[in-house]
């Protein structure tokens, strides 16, 4: 049975049991509705999509030639009776002995069962002969009805997200709206009196506002809706008015910093008066500690990030995107994982698991190698822009030496 986030207590957690307890805070999914599937690039399948046609239709050449009835014996001049185009269909029966002109996707006559291609041919008024015969077999150069998929059939099912060749499967049955799921809609806030906006004069001893743009971003590549609450204030009053109207009109919060164990600030009295919270130590760098629990009478959860901007995002990758999955109906799926070749020692901690911003690349054999973007401090954020993957060193792992196979996380491919 898995436990829930609040039931953990004050232990190290594994990386593998933070995720699957987080993902407990989710209760049920978010709402679905029906969208023109010209606005559903990136959106998930709330139901599945059936199909109500073969793909193809009709059974078609594969190419431009001609259409006939294909025996062992079969002669090598042909009797040319008419013509079959894409969307023009030859009328009528093709008889023994005869042939009929045939495009490319234009159903087969009946009559007909092979498709000799054009450039094996030579026409001779109304009649057609084939060149070198013994390479022609019968039922080539034909595509069947239903061969793609079959009416009645599960095209796509419940869940799938919707890209560019998923949107054109979905057009080739007919259908022009889907039903999806509903974009969660995920308040995402920054506090601290040293906290400055962007495009404002930074004082002395401020630092610019990274992770809600961060957060932002992240959040918008996963197909969620952002609320941004911008900088709060550190005072008690407008913190707990801003994020109990948040927890009401959102999905989820998040935020960055400022709410860890020990940590008496505005932040954490707001959010403890809201709702419920649990604070963990999660076995893992960069990204320690964090914060969870609900927030409001809808029990809206919320997800309390560490302050670093490398660890807003590694944790990010690794917990909320399982959230994100269960709001929109999904079973939680573990990060998507390569093998890799390490170039160059990577050092770890035994019974902790790192993840090292790398760099991987395929040699000339096709064979993944990996190394890391250099100096690894959590508050370097130009390492993530470097980096195109998360080298995991897993909590059973002291180092690794050049050479050794290490397990990567593509950061292209969360999707």
């Amino acid at each position: 049975m898995t436990l829930s986030c609040f039931e953990l207590g004050e232990q190290m957690l594994s990386v593998e049991e933070a995720r699957t307890a987080l993902a407990t805070l989710v209760e049920r999914p978010v709402g679905s509705e029906q969208v023109a599937l010209a606005e559903a690039h990136g959106r998930r399948l709330a139901e599945a999509i059936t199909a109500a046609i073969n793909v193809p239709q009709n059974t078609n050449a594969a190419m431009d030639g001609v259409a006939l009835a294909w025996t062992q014996d079969a002669p090598t001049d042909w009797a040319l009776v008419g013509d079959a185009f894409a969307g023009q269909a030859f009328e009528g029966r093709v008889a023994s002995g005869q042939c009929v002109r045939i495009t490319t996707g234009a159903p087969l006559p009946p009559g007909t069962d092979t498709v000799i291609m054009r450039e094996q041919l030579s026409e001779h008024g109304s009649r057609v002969v084939i060149d070198a015969p013994e390479r022609v077999k019968r039922g080539q150069n034909v595509r069947q009805a239903g061969e793609d998929i079959t009416k009645g059939s599960i095209a796509l099912p419940a869940g799938t997200r919707l890209d560019a060749a998923a949107l054109g499967l979905i057009a080739s049955l007919g259908w022009a709206e889907v039903s999806v799921y509903q974009r969660p809609k995920v308040a995402v806030f920054s506090t601290g009196n040293e906290v400055t906006a962007p495009g404002d004069a930074l004082p002395g001893d401020g630092i610019y506002d990274a992770n809600r743009f961060t957060l932002a971003g992240l959040l918008n590549e996963h197909g969620a809706d952002v609320v941004d609450l911008g900088i709060l204030p550190d005072d008690f009053n407008a913190l707990t008015e801003t994020l109990a109207d948040a927890a009401a009109r959102s999905d989820l919060v998040i935020s960055s910093g400022g709410v860890s164990v020990g940590h008496a600030d505005f932040t954490r009295a707001a959010l403890e008066k809201l709702g419920r919270l649990a604070f963990w130590r999660v076995a893992l760098r960069p990204g320690r500690p964090m914060a969870c629990g609900w927030l409001g009478a809808s029990r809206t959860p919320f997800v309390g990030l560490p302050g670093n901007p490398v660890a807003v995002m590694v944790t990010f990758l690794q917990f909320v995107v399982p959230l994100l999955q269960r709001l929109q109906g999904q079973p939680i799926h573990p990060p998507r994982r390569l093998q890799a070749i390490a170039d160059e020692t990577l050092k770890s901690r035994f019974q902790r698991t790192d993840f090292i911003r790398g760099v991987y690349h395929s040699d000339r054999n096709g064979q993944l190698h990996v190394r890391s973007t250099g100096a690894q401090g959590s508050g370097i954020l130009t390492s993530m822009v470097a980096a195109n993957c998360l080298i995991e060193l897993a909590d059973d792992q002291d180092g690794v030496q050049p050479g050794e196979v290490v397990s990567i996380q593509p950061l292209t491919e969360w999707l």
